[in-house]
């Protein structure tokens, strides 16, 4: 389950370097659940063309992010505001707050949820 999750970040990132047929065949399987078989039949190729295509569309897919990391930052910085999220959670529990330190950790938590999606 981890690896079509990671798999559908990548494409999230990098789906749009990807050529139509790549891009089809990946939804197709990804997205609407189609077999492989089924893949075929609509696209008239072979099951193994399919299947084929899929793993070397996977491969470009790590590839990009090998060398650009985009995902991997994505992740490291979610993880990063969701830290400071909770900080300032914990910030907003103090009784003693003035009004200006309120409002501004009231701005900090919408922009970093925000950020977070």
């Amino acid at each position: 389950m981890e690896e079509i999750l990671q798999l559908t970040l990548l494409y999230d990132f990098y789906g749009e370097l990807l050529t139509e047929k790549q891009k089809l065949v990946y939804e197709m399987y990804y997205q609407n659940d189609l077999s492989l078989t089924e893949i075929g039949e609509e696209l008239c190729i072979s099951r193994q063309a399919v299947r084929d295509l899929l793993k070397r569309t996977e491969k470009i897919l790590q590839k990009y992010e090998k060398k650009l990391q985009l995902v991997e930052r994505f992740l490291t910085q979610k993880t990063a505001i969701q830290q400071i999220k909770n900080i300032i959670e914990e910030m907003e529990k103090e009784e003693n707050l003035s009004c200006k330190i309120r409002n501004s950790i009231e701005t900090i938590q919408k922009i970093a949820a925000e950020m977070i999606g």
